[in-house]
């Protein structure tokens, strides 16, 4: 379920130290209730393989993603100087002591994002192109039934006018397929999975 950018904006999160210069895009709960230490189950669910399940990301997903690539390469939005650490600096860079010397947390095999950090109620990682600095932010919130769920936030800051058109132009992609797919997935490897979790 999409939510409002006050669900991510009003909590204290330490993202917030570090991305004052970005624009929260979108806040979506996450069908994944448990209890208050599940948090590295789903990071770790996330990093294996954009919302875990074994057959791999959703089928739309990786038919848009593929779409991407291609754009990608035609268009030099991925080349070796669009990145982090070239094009623009790694959040890392930004990153308080006690935040530095913490968990980074997990590298993603299926998606294109590095770990920033990782603590016991959010993790943080990055991405960067020719078109924009992005940030997923998978927080842990208390549920309204008295249980926990995830709450992931995307952040960005587009590469000028361009894009800000690229994020204009995939909007309804990201919203009408993208996204439902995912958590849709997300969900029923959350659910068969239930049994490896200590708590929820």
């Amino acid at each position: 379920m999409r939510l409002p950018v006050s669900a991510h904006t009003s909590r204290p999160w330490r993202i917030h130290e570090m991305t004052g210069d970005f624009r929260v895009e979108d806040v979506w709960a996450l069908p994944t209730p448990g209890g208050p230490d599940d948090l590295a189950h789903l990071v770790r669910q996330i990093a294996n393989g954009a919302g875990g399940d074994s057959a791999g990301p959703p089928l739309v997903y990786r038919a848009l993603f593929a779409i991407r690539r291609k754009l990608g390469r035609r268009l030099g939005w991925d080349d070796p100087g669009a990145g982090l650490g070239t094009r623009v600096p790694t959040l890392r860079d930004r990153l308080p002591a006690d935040l530095q010397e913490g968990a980074r947390g997990p590298e993603s095999r299926s998606l294109p994002f590095t770990s920033v950090y990782q603590l016991h109620d959010e993790w943080a990682a990055e991405t960067a192109n020719r078109t924009v600095h992005a940030v997923m932010h998978i927080g842990w919130v208390p549920a309204e039934d008295g249980g926990h769920r995830g709450q992931m936030a995307v952040l960005v800051k587009p590469n000028g006018r361009r894009g800000a058109l690229y994020m204009a132009a995939i909007k309804p992609f990201r919203h009408l397929g993208v996204y439902p797919a995912l958590l849709r997935t997300m969900g029923r490897t959350w659910r068969t999975t239930a049994g490896e979790r200590t708590s929820g």
